[in-house]
């Protein structure tokens, strides 16, 4: 027994490229081929790096001058530190003889003792002045050296910020897969169309989907009278339209809880059942119509052939029988199970051929 669900193949997981944030004036120069396979890491869209270019060179120049300010500052620095260091030297100096000279006190003068008082006192007033200079020339110094480093530091990262946007000029495939490109909408929603050479784009801009190919499926309008039929591992089999001479092996991996609202008219509500394809062909891509049926249960020693093969004659089924020497035979058959398109019947040897058509023919056999 089945249960047929048209749908469309969809994807378990896609990975969408974007716009590099925060970089302006994004035009794009090269894309790959629309709906072309494409390897990881293999580049998919280029931007022009015209002015990511000139930004870092202009940057580049920038950081240069202010590295040289803060190596200027540096060497200015120690130049004042060794010229304090010396004059704070000769300070102390200058100190330590007018203590020797006032220690004479005793031997000299009274007022030769009270010069050499005043001396000293003068000398480590000095001392104390030229102490508070070197104080007050490490500290602007080091306020000095601090803010051009930070100027530098800023120029640095800077320069960095344009290096990672230059470096964000191609946009590689994260995953194996096919490119399906976004529609920019920068001219309107009425004028839009797939992004192509030559557009810009802004930034964080969604350019292009890379399905994964691999989780590949099968989404079906499952009506809610079947939705009781059919249960979580049910075999499927799948049809795409584009290929029917193929049928796909399937499991039925999933169905959604809740029923939803069909876009088209009237509208209709149903559920989403999704056949997982255990051997995808390279050839399916996303959004194929198709159709998958559902297999609820099997009949044994039963054969399936056509609905259209079955006619009936004085109240019976029968089916019209092809022979070694090409004629036609009617047959009885007993009708177990019914499917939109296949009926499971007995009554007839393996690999038998049935006409399509009603033939003329005597009473049929039973």
């Amino acid at each position: 027994m089945l249960v047929r669900c048209r749908g469309e193949l969809s994807v378990k997981r896609t990975v969408q490229l974007t716009a590099p944030p925060n970089v302006p004036d994004l035009k794009i120069v090269w894309l790959a081929p629309p709906g072309g396979p494409v390897k990881a890491g293999a580049v998919v869209i280029r931007f022009d790096p015209s002015s990511a270019k000139q930004q870092l060179d202009e940057k580049s120049a920038v950081l240069r001058q202010a590295q040289a300010t803060v190596e200027q500052a540096v060497a200015q620095a120690r130049i004042t530190a060794e010229q304090d260091k010396l004059d704070l030297a000769n300070a102390r100096y200058q100190v330590e003889r007018a203590r020797l000279e006032a220690s004479k006190q005793a031997i000299v003068s009274v007022i030769q003792g009270e010069e050499s008082k005043v001396d000293l006192q003068t000398a480590e007033a000095k001392l104390r002045v030229q102490e508070s200079t070197v104080n007050l020339h490490q500290k602007s110094d080091e306020a000095k050296v601090a803010s051009v480093t930070r100027q530098r530091d800023k120029a640095q990262a800077e320069v960095d910020v344009a290096k990672l946007r230059l470096g964000q000029m191609e946009v590689k495939a994260p995953l194996e897969g096919v490119v399906i490109y976004q529609m920019n909408t920068s001219q309107g929603w009425m004028n839009r169309q797939p992004f192509k050479v030559g557009d810009h784009a802004w930034p964080n801009a969604p350019l292009a989907d890379i399905p994964d190919l691999s989780t590949i499926r099968m989404e079906g309008k499952l009506d809610e009278v079947d939705r009781g039929r059919v249960t979580l591992g049910n075999d499927v089999r799948v049809h795409v339209d584009a290929f029917p001479e193929q049928t796909l092996s399937a499991n039925l991996a999933g169905i959604s809880p809740l029923t939803q609202m069909s876009m088209e008219w009237p509208p209709t509500r149903s559920f989403r059942a999704y056949a997982q394809i255990e051997k995808p062909d390279a050839r399916l891509r996303p959004d194929m119509n198709g159709s998958m049926d559902v297999v609820t249960s099997r009949i044994p020693n039963a054969f399936s052939i056509p609905g259209k093969a079955i006619f009936t004659r004085d109240g019976k089924p029968i089916v019209y029988l092809a022979q070694k020497d090409g004629s036609y035979r009617a047959v009885e058959i007993e009708i177990l199970a019914r499917n939109p398109d296949e009926v499971a019947v007995r009554g007839i040897p393996d690999n038998a051929v049935v006409s399509l058509i009603e033939l003329a023919l005597e009473k049929p056999q039973s």
